[in-house]
């Protein structure tokens, strides 16, 4: 349940987005999945990917969250840690 350093960084960043209208939830279930954070207003989900992502995977769970009408946008940690600005204006 600790969140890694990009994690925190991140999510400070997307309760602030609560000022335009984008509320935010982290490690929110959507079964059988736990999702880093989601916006369920609009059906945005954003992963962090650390270096020991299962892209197979990742792909399998998008599609069937895609189905169920969300998108997911999935970040590296490093571009979390060094492009902050960059991550945020996809997410907006």
């Amino acid at each position: 349940k600790e969140m890694r350093p990009q994690e925190l960084s991140l999510w400070l960043h997307l309760r602030a987005l609560r000022a335009e209208g984008a509320h935010f939830r982290r490690q929110s279930p959507e079964a059988p999945y736990i999702l880093d954070f989601v916006c369920r207003a609009s059906k945005l989900i954003v992963e962090i990917d650390g270096l020991q992502h299962d892209a197979a995977a990742d792909a399998r769970r998008d599609a069937m969250l895609a189905e169920r009408g969300f998108r997911t946008l999935r970040f590296a940690a490093r571009d979390v840690q060094f492009e902050m600005e960059g991550v945020l204006a996809v997410i907006r």
